[in-house]
């Protein structure tokens, strides 16, 4: 029994307990996010566990593995080993960095790393501070990392070579050539994730077979799995539910103004895209969470009260990257951010656009440096004429205000939107995306004893810009544009910090802070259906008196009463779709789960029920889903003359 082979199950095993210890290592930094752990659960997830354990660790040592048990004797010589030693030593080195690095990710990602988060990098020209940062920030991690890889190689080279005791060369080769077909039919039916020719590979999905909980679905996947299997995911594969006259029928992204409905007119737009703004942060829209009535966004609950405020608005993404799409464009980002498919490099007629074709100035505020998250180039592709990052912000105002990992802090920059506002002629557009209320959650040294510590990391942040936000209305109500502006906020996605056992659901975390004021208060109050960030758009667009035709998958809240209220977004592999009265989970092409939206807590599945209702919202979901991915294929965002909607 002592042979190749053996020596080669003994090296293998040693990486199912690394990567054992890895998801235990994940656990801990993430238990609370994840949720306790029941007994019950437990076999469950191991199994799971070991399923995507075994498709990772395969995936990393397929070579290695083949030059092991290459049938030749060259393999038994001191050199040879040697350089299978390298070899697993780096590849599996490399693997357990990603895989220990997971953990911190998924704290603000709430998913594991995907090859979506390379094109994100590659988009981010300031990734290398960000990443010293976070490695500075989880120490313990990086020395867990080296800890790990340095018992690896020490029990590596404890398990010694035992070659294969057969003298007849003929036979030794015959034998090991058998061993090797074996072997290979075994990594490709691990990778796959079982050997039957119905056995479908398989993908991060599969990880909710073995828990009903898409947070624990996080602790069964492991890294490089998850990498490895979304490499290359560029094709556009979806089910087609309906013909195309039923799916017209059901949902259209089509938009044909009457004309009727009243208007505000051809007034300016200030757009605040709002870094990491969840509803969380608001004792306005929580006063559960606040019983003393102080939340950390004061200012913008005072303008709530004085505007148009949506108690019940999502965001259509989980990435600063998927947001401006939604905002501007009312596409959506589902699998793949959308800016990120080379389909979206084609003709539409987003917000930016159609204001300036009706005689508006646009332009796009951005305190980070102009390549960062590819924000410049959607915002050119979206209509956008000006674009002021950091460096034009510097080049007027110097460069003391750089914050050291992001862009220019929120209260200069705002001011410095203020000032360039005043030299722009009316009607105009501008939109802004700020940027202190991110990880790593600094604020200026002046601000830091002032402003509230909170109840997370980021609420300090949020505080400091919801504080530049009150000094920009200050300084803009000295103009004479301020009071024929309408003053759009709307967070990009939630925060990686809560605190809130609601916020922990999928839904509760997709909640965010969204509202319309204007200072002549032409439209006031408040809002409980839900909203979504794809819906501003269209909303914008009617209050400006639009009345052509447009594409759009969102719906004007105020005037399209007959298009059906549904956030929809993903959350890990599976669409959440948000009604009024209900929260659908679907996997692309069958309900999962579904709540009540009153349970909160989603602690009670009632999707077996099969309603009238959930199977409305259900085939609602699916035509917008086809509808969407119909689109995207064929790169089709415009209006045609036969385009007909509802």
């Amino acid at each position: 029994m002592k042979n190749d082979a053996t020596t080669l199950l003994l090296r293998l095993a040693l990486l199912y307990i690394l990567w054992f210890l890895c998801r235990i290592v994940f656990y801990l930094q993430n238990a609370g996010l994840v949720g306790p752990l029941e007994w019950n659960e437990i076999p469950g997830l191991l199994r799971g566990a070991g399923m995507f354990d075994t498709a990772s660790i395969l995936y990393v040592n397929a070579l290695f593995i083949l030059l092991s048990l290459l049938p030749f004797r060259f393999r038994e010589t001191r050199r040879y080993q040697r350089i299978l030693c390298w070899l697993y030593t780096v590849t599996n080195a490399l693997a357990l960095i990603v895989n220990s690095a997971d953990g911190i990710y998924f704290h603000y990602a709430r998913k594991r790393f995907t090859s979506d988060e390379l094109s994100y990098l590659h988009n981010n020209d300031n990734t290398g501070t960000v990443v010293l940062k976070g490695l500075a920030e989880n120490w313990y991690i990086v020395l867990w990392c080296a800890l790990l890889i340095a018992a690896m190689v020490w029990v590596y080279r404890r398990i010694k070579a035992m070659p294969t005791r057969i003298e007849n060369r003929w036979a030794y080769f015959g034998i090991n050539l058998a061993v090797l077909a074996v072997a290979i039919g075994l990594v490709m039916g691990g990778i796959r994730g079982g050997f039957s020719r119905q056995t479908r590979p398989i993908t991060l999905s599969n990880a909710t077979l073995y828990t009903a909980s898409n947070l624990k679905a996080n602790l069964i996947l492991s890294n490089p799995f998850c990498l490895i299997r979304t490499l290359g995911n560029k094709a556009i594969v979806y089910e087609k539910f309906f013909d195309q006259a039923t799916l017209d029928s059901l949902y259209a992204p089509y938009h044909h103004p009457d004309g009727g409905a009243p208007s505000l007119g051809k007034r300016n737009i200030v757009l605040f895209v709002l870094e990491s703004f969840s509803g969380e942060h608001s004792a306005l829209l929580n006063p559960d969470l606040y019983p003393d009535g102080k939340g950390f966004t004061p200012f913008l609950d005072s303008l709530m009260r004085e505007g148009y405020y949506f108690t019940n608005a999502f965001a259509n993404g989980h990435k600063s990257i998927e947001a401006l799409p939604s905002i501007l464009s009312s596409i959506p980002s589902y699998e793949t951010p959308f800016v990120l498919l080379p389909q979206a490099v084609a003709p539409m007629d987003a917000l930016p656009k159609i204001l300036h074709d009706e005689g508006y100035g646009t332009s796009f505020f951005n305190g980070s440096a102009r390549g960062s998250m590819g924000f410049g180039a959607y915002a050119s592709q979206a209509g956008i004429q000006h674009y002021y990052s950091r460096e034009d912000y510097e080049q007027a105002q110097g460069t003391g205000d750089f914050d050291g990992y992001w862009g220019i802090w929120d209260e200069p920059f705002l001011q410095y939107m203020a000032r360039q506002l005043n030299t722009m002629p009316q009607p105009f557009f501008a939109s802004v995306f700020t940027l202190t209320s991110h990880h790593p959650f600094v604020v200026p040294e002046q601000y830091r004893n002032t402003l509230p510590a909170g109840k997370t990391k980021v609420h300090k942040g949020v505080a400091y810009t919801d504080l530049a936000i009150r000094r920009f209305m200050e300084t803009a109500s000295q103009e004479s544009w301020y009071d024929h502006t309408i003053f759009v906020f709307v967070a990009d996605h939630v925060s990686s910090e809560t605190f809130a056992p609601k916020t922990l659901t999928p839904t509760g975390n997709s909640h965010i802070i969204c509202l319309l004021y204007t200072p002549d208060g032409a439209i006031k109050g408040s809002d409980a259906r839900v909203t979504q960030q794809i819906d501003l758009m269209p909303t914008l667009l009617g209050l400006t008196g639009y009345a052509k035709p447009y594409f759009a998958f969102g719906r004007d809240v105020l005037r399209e009463n007959d298009r059906a209220a549904m956030a929809v977004n993903m959350t890990g592999e599976n669409y959440q779709a948000i009604t009024d009265s209900l929260v659908l989970f679907f996997d692309g092409h069958k309900t999962v789960s579904a709540y009540a939206r009153t349970d909160t807590l989603q602690r009670h599945d009632i999707a077996s029920e099969r309603t009238s209702y959930l199977e409305q919202v259900e085939r609602d979901l699916k035509a917008r889903l086809q509808q969407y991915y119909q689109h995207v294929e064929k790169s089709d965002y415009l209006v045609k003359e036969d385009s007909t909607g509802r």
